[in-house]
């Protein structure tokens, strides 16, 4: 079949996984009129619960997933960490964008930091470790602090550990259990930012602003968007992003995490392959949402207009919230500008990514200090959080 497939409204879109950002994309489809299958281990997942059909199995279940790439017409992710094998299974019988190609590099650092690097894309200093001695070969020459991170499968903070000059380095790589890691040189970054771009079937690209992200214990707390950089700078961060989409030959979406320097220059920290949670608010407050830009690449569509409506702040709502009980939601809801996005999860854990609120403004400081506000009316009197 020809990878220049275009697949219109009453295809059959595949996702694999079936958490947030499959729902919302799922959501986004079937309001053009596609239908959703979604595939993963779990069920009555977030997906699941407003696709046509979930499939429950296990991702090396090479039936499961051949007899699954074979109903839909084009597959597509929600997560990177799916495994390449499982891949190759699917583009035997359905077209697969992003192309496993790319979910092999993003789904490995040093896979993704050695493209990076070669593609000669700006990236902070890193080493390949997979020893003792050679994560104090390699600390010695990117000096303290560094991050010592997994190689693979790592997220939200997880698999990482900060090394100082105090550090037991024998204490730290017995806590690694041998896996292989990378270790990266510190960087005094003035603040996080992330740039999701979208790439067509036929290169074409679409850049959202720059978004100002911060971060709560690893995970992200608050979006701010625009970022609050100068124009220059920002444009600088989104043709780093553009180039980076067009050196994966990506079709699809991308987030690019970067480390904003001072002097105004940046370093990509990780990549993405697909929606991402500091995209958001574009569901409320874009021409076109991150996931229904996704569809239009992953289907062979022109791209959307990714035009910012308005100032708009994004709050994450983990488990936490509901420590003190269920969320006083009509509390929230009295604030006309605020939208709330829940996830479809039944157990709130804390740390867990329940849903988000989305607040718009005249201005980004009003839109921030509102969705903080309507995050703070939710929890309860006398709950044990902190919102």
């Amino acid at each position: 079949m020809s990878a220049a497939s275009v697949f219109l409204p009453g295809s059959t879109i595949g996702v694999m996984g079936s958490g947030q950002l499959g729902r919302m994309f799922a959501i986004a489809a079937r309001r053009m009129g596609y239908r959703i299958h979604t595939f993963s281990p779990d069920k009555n997942t977030p997906t699941g619960q407003v696709a046509d059909l979930e499939v429950c199995a296990g991702y090396s279940d090479e039936a499961a997933v051949r007899a699954f790439a074979r109903g839909v017409d084009v597959l597509t992710f929600e997560f990177e960490n799916v495994p390449v094998q499982s891949v190759e299974w699917a583009a035997e019988h359905c077209v697969v964008r992003p192309s496993g190609r790319v979910l092999h590099l993003c789904q490995h650092r040093l896979r993704e930091k050695e493209f990076l690097k070669a593609a000669g894309l700006p990236l902070a200093e890193f080493a390949s470790v997979i020893s003792l001695a050679e994560l104090e070969e390699a600390l010695a020459r990117l000096g303290a602090p560094a991050v010592l991170k997994t190689a693979a499968f790592g997220y939200d903070g997880k698999g990482q550990h900060k090394i100082t000059k105090d550090s037991d380095l024998a204490s730290v790589w017995a806590g690694f259990e041998g896996q292989p890691a990378v270790l990266e040189a510190w960087v005094p970054f003035e603040i996080e930012v992330s740039v999701l771009v979208a790439r067509g079937i036929d290169g074409a690209t679409q850049v959202y602003p720059v978004c100002e992200n911060a971060h709560a214990n690893h995970v992200l707390d608050l979006t701010l968007v625009p970022a609050r950089i100068p124009a220059e700078v920002a444009e600088q961060a989104r043709e780093i992003a553009v180039r980076t989409a067009v050196a994966l030959d990506l079709v699809g979406l991308l987030a690019v995490e970067m480390f904003l320097l001072p002097g105004g220059r940046f370093l990509i920290n990780e990549l993405a392959p697909r929606p991402h949670n500091s995209g958001h608010f574009s569901f409320d407050a874009s021409v076109t949402s991150q996931f229904e830009q996704q569809l239009r690449a992953v289907c062979g569509l022109p791209l959307g207009s990714t035009e910012l409506l308005r100032p708009t702040a994004m709050a994450n709502l983990l488990g936490d919230v509901w420590n003190g009980g269920e969320p006083d939601w009509a509390a929230a809801a009295a604030l006309p500008e605020v939208k709330i996005h829940l996830y479809g999860k039944a157990e709130p854990r804390p740390g867990r990514k329940m849903g988000h609120l989305v607040a718009l403004g005249g201005t980004l400081e009003e839109a921030a200090e509102r969705v903080r506000e309507a995050r703070r009316r939710l929890v309860r009197e006398g709950a044990n959080t902190a919102v």
